[in-house]
């Protein structure tokens, strides 16, 4: 699989100056860590669910959780757990099952781990791992522990990507404890924890809060002040560190607006691009765009998502710049590696090289999975291309 393979070959390299490289479910945990992108959430009750990941698939989406917890009524779960297994019997019947996205399934208890693995059978080849709910240092163990036994009775490399949404987490009184025992849980089982993800619905609800469409998770000051220290403790660029996920955007239909959109007009000036502004903005999708920006400014990457549209914009904006991936190359110059400052080849900026080492590193791990944009293309460009019926290429 590859980000942007639903384009054709043709468009990839009018927009590419490097393309998205491809990979599988078995390549590196650092690789797919970086490739999640949007990771697209879907009800395990879906009677359709085979059907809807091989849609998905073929519309760019790369990785996917089923879920078993939040999305389905409590009474559902027996109903769920039965439909995931023939949903991956049929996945599993497929004759080129390779071209479908990372899988992972989102349970409520550490029992169901091993239990389902059991019950898929042959068709566990497909699936990925299991996605942590309401995790903290200690309730996590379990789950971990149930992933790391679930993989040696399979047979199969199973990832875990732990939900960080515990209200000891939002307190400010436990939050430092939280994230200290949260640390050494993953820190134990490092090589099965492919992402940390972020549960901010969870945090506001402990408020009685909602965001607006018209505002971003970092607009909400209680969890700005998660992220934050999350990305603090356990993102760090030296080693010790996760890849942190970016919150998930609720908002998919277009309602009234409160305040002003916020979508630059800018990038949009050309009458092409103005028309595609103006269908961001109808259907919201304004304030994802800033979201997904101010993400990557706070050191997150990749995005929880619940509705297909929000996949391209997430991709759209993974695509490394031509200038992000110059400045990068030209710190990591194996000449470079004594130091000192350097002027940006587009002359904007100067380039510090061992301040800025660490950006350029996890930079070129980003263009290795999500290509970089040729000199003329910027995310405008990208979704147009992907939007059906859209431009096939600048």
């Amino acid at each position: 699989m590859r980000h942007f393979g639903h384009l054709t070959p043709q468009v990839r390299q009018r927009l590419f100056h490097r393309e998205p490289g491809e990979f599988t479910a078995d390549s590196p945990a650092r690789l797919l860590s970086a490739a999640l992108g949007a990771t697209l959430y879907s009800p395990a009750t879906r009677p359709h669910l085979a059907d809807d990941v091989v849609k998905q698939a073929a519309r760019g989406v790369v990785s996917m959780v089923l879920c078993l917890e939040d999305s389905i009524d409590d009474a559902e779960v027996e109903q769920g757990e039965a439909n995931l297994v023939r949903q991956f019997a049929a996945l599993a019947a497929l004759p080129a099952p390779a071209a479908l996205p990372l899988l992972f399934v989102r349970v409520r208890t550490a029992g169901q781990i091993p239990d389902l693995v059991r019950r898929l059978g042959p068709a566990v080849r497909l699936l990925s791992g299991f996605v942590l709910p309401k995790f903290t240092g200690e309730r996590g163990l379990p789950f971990l522990e149930a992933v790391q036994a679930a993989e040696a009775a399979c047979g199969r490399r199973l990832f875990a990507m732990p939900v960080l949404e515990s209200p000891e987490l939002l307190y400010r009184e436990s939050r430092v404890e939280t994230l200290e025992g949260i640390f050494r849980a993953v820190d134990k089982y490092r090589d099965r924890v492919l992402a940390l993800r972020l549960g901010v619905t969870d945090f506001c609800s402990s408020y009685g809060l909602r965001r607006a469409p018209d505002m971003t998770a970092y607009d909400v000051q209680i969890v700005a002040s998660v992220i934050a220290d999350v990305v603090n403790m356990l993102g760090r660029a030296d080693g010790t560190g996760f890849t942190v996920t970016g919150p998930v955007w609720e908002y998919f239909r277009a309602q009234e607006r409160m305040f002003k959109p916020q979508l630059r007009q800018s990038p949009f000036l050309e009458v092409q691009a103005a028309g595609l502004r103006e269908t961001l903005i109808e259907h919201a999708m304004d304030g994802l765009l800033r979201e997904i920006s101010l993400d990557q400014a706070n050191g997150l990457l990749g995005k929880t998502c619940i509705h297909p549209s929000h996949v391209l914009p997430v991709h759209a904006l993974s695509v490394v710049s031509h200038e992000e991936y110059s400045d990068a190359a030209d710190i990591l110059r194996p000449e470079r590696g004594g130091g000192g400052v350097l002027r940006s080849a587009y002359t904007n900026k100067m380039n510090e090289v061992k301040p800025h080492r660490a950006w350029a590193e996890r930079t070129l791990l980003r263009a290795e999975v999500f290509g970089v944009a040729r000199e003329d293309v910027g995310f405008v460009e990208l979704l147009a291309a992907g939007i059906p019926g859209g431009p096939a290429a600048p």
